[in-house]
């Protein structure tokens, strides 16, 4: 659970990512050291997994997203993920229940190098079939603001 100064602090953070610390704290009407107290122990916590840039990937030639659903075969799936590891196209991979077992988030520049991500994916032995589906446009992008913003009010 966030107590309602972590969760003010997150949603300056997410307004202002590039925000530094002292700036956060005239924000948040508090002292420099609580913000820095704080923002410490969300990370351990692993509220907080990092400060990385978010990215438009289109924007640097990747035209194509797609999601990519595998079965895997018993007592393979070490295998399987440590092949995926190693596809830079391949962003996201999750065990999930239903008919696949795996459910990868992947990129490519065109459908043609989408043909080839997924042979290269394919490449492992223990993969008994996937199913492919390409992302037309995106509806609703990945968010947490709101999550964050309703623990400031439960109600």
């Amino acid at each position: 659970m966030l107590d309602p100064l972590d969760a003010r602090l997150l949603l300056a953070l997410a307004d202002s990512p590039r925000a530094g610390v002292m700036e956060l704290a005239r924000q948040l009407q508090v002292a420099r050291g609580t913000v820095q107290a704080r923002l410490e122990k969300l990370q351990r916590r692993g509220v907080v997994t990092g400060f990385s840039p978010d990215l438009d990937l289109r924007a640097i030639g990747y035209e194509v997203l797609a999601f990519v659903s595998l079965e895997i075969a018993q007592g393979r799936l070490a295998d399987v993920i440590e092949h995926l590891a190693g596809i830079p196209e391949v962003l996201e991979v999750h065990a999930t229940t239903g008919p696949g077992d795996l459910h990868t988030r992947v990129v490519a520049r065109t459908n043609e190098h989408l043909q080839e991500v997924i042979g290269a994916i394919l490449a492992v032995q223990g993969i008994s079939r996937t199913t492919t589906q390409i992302a037309m446009s995106e509806q609703l992008a990945m968010r947490v603001v709101p999550l964050i913003a309703k623990s400031l009010d439960p109600a």
